[in-house]
């Protein structure tokens, strides 16, 4: 394949996101991207993130109070590039080819659904230059067939990517460590997690918890007399990774995850993680073999809230019994510990086999064909 020039489209001036910062780290062979010089990966300035996150959240919920929805599109300038790959939004462009890639349906809209927007976003999906809808999980691609069904021929999963880590050799220490890391605390289920560590550090004399987020003051008070647990805010990527080498498990229940690069990140170190079910988890993790997931009702979104703020003492217990499983059972922790790793080494969530199909994907976009749903 002849060298491409890719644009890559984000729906805000500075994405948040390590899944288009491995893109521009490990690009598929003869692509060049172009409008990368903002994307840092995961936004871990404080001030920043917040700021940030209040504007996104404001602004959609504006549009849906007034009932403002429009399709999340977004223009890109002219320039000598063969095609546009939009982040997680659509492409305004009536000339150049495009691809997107979506986590999750709701991405497709700034503001509430609506019927009106729903006809535009339609529209601009049944557009020639609109090559391929690329969905980030099986989960993903069926719920945007289900809810425009014209981009059935147009749509395939590409799981993302991150890349394999150089592992350092394991000190040996006498603690068994224990990290929950996740921004949102509460919507990642940073609580129960907490309080499956408390209670692990007072059951094993040899287990320590490791906190990365941003915990409320309250809910720090309440856990500060356990000296066993450290608490940390955010903090930059290549610290976090310092975290994870010391780490044997993860605990993440990450209730608000439609995907979830804590999984990825955990499992590029070895590190087995005990999760809830929810969307594509049990695409991500194996059960048995990466991790275990634990099974929980389906619930709204509003239910989903409440449930992440509650004493869900149920969720709690199934995960103190699976993790202490894992901490007593070394043999079985060093299995999981080399299929996480051989997973993004060389399995589905592997670079090689993102930049295979991408590359793919751009070639036949760029050629003008399209084929149908893998």
């Amino acid at each position: 394949m002849e060298q491409v020039k890719v644009y890559l489209q984000y729906p805000w001036k500075f994405p948040d996101s390590p899944y288009y910062k491995a893109l521009i780290s490990d690009p598929p062979e003869n692509v060049v991207y172009e409008n990368t010089e903002n994307q840092k990966g995961v936004i871990t300035n404080s001030r920043f993130f917040w700021v940030s996150n209040f504007l996104k959240r404001n602004i959609r919920r504006f549009m849906t109070a007034f009932k403002l929805t429009i399709p999340n599109a977004h223009s890109s300038p002219k320039g000598d590039y063969d095609l546009i790959h939009c982040a997680h939004c659509l492409s305004k462009n009536k000339n150049k080819p495009w691809v997107a890639d979506f986590e999750s349906v709701w991405q497709f809209y700034i503001g509430e659904k609506t019927e009106g927007a729903k006809k535009k976003v339609s529209k601009i999906l049944q557009r020639e230059n609109c090559k391929k809808i690329i969905a980030w999980t099986e989960e993903s691609k069926e719920k945007i067939i289900e809810e425009f069904p014209e981009t059935y021929n147009k749509i395939e999963v590409v799981y993302p990517a991150i890349p394999k880590k150089k592992l350092n050799k394991k000190e040996k220490r006498k603690e068994f460590n224990i990290i929950f890391s996740g921004r949102y605390f509460y919507n990642k289920g940073g609580l129960h997690a907490l309080e499956a560590i408390d209670r692990l550090t007072k059951k094993f004399k040899n287990v320590h918890g490791i906190i990365n987020s941003e915990v409320p003051e309250e809910v720090i008070n309440k856990y500060k007399d356990n000296s066993k647990i450290k608490f940390y805010g955010l903090i930059p990527q290549e610290e976090l990774f310092k975290l994870y080498e010391k780490s044997d498990l993860m605990i993440y229940p990450g209730y608000s995850d439609s995907f979830g690069f804590a999984f990825l990140e955990a499992m590029s170190f070895g590190i087995p993680v005990v999760t809830v079910d929810g969307r594509a988890r049990k695409e991500i993790i194996k059960e048995g073999e990466t991790g275990f997931v634990i099974s929980k009702p389906e619930l709204t979104w509003s239910e989903l809230n409440r449930l992440a703020r509650s004493n869900s003492t149920g969720i709690i217990k199934e995960i103190i019994e699976i993790s202490s499983k894992l901490i007593k059972n070394s043999r079985l922790r060093n299995n999981m510990s080399k299929n996480c790793i051989q997973i993004i080494k060389k399995g589905k969530f592997s670079i090689d086999n993102r930049n295979r199909k991408l590359k793919d994907i751009y070639k036949i976009a760029v050629n003008g064909k399209n084929r149908g749903s893998k």
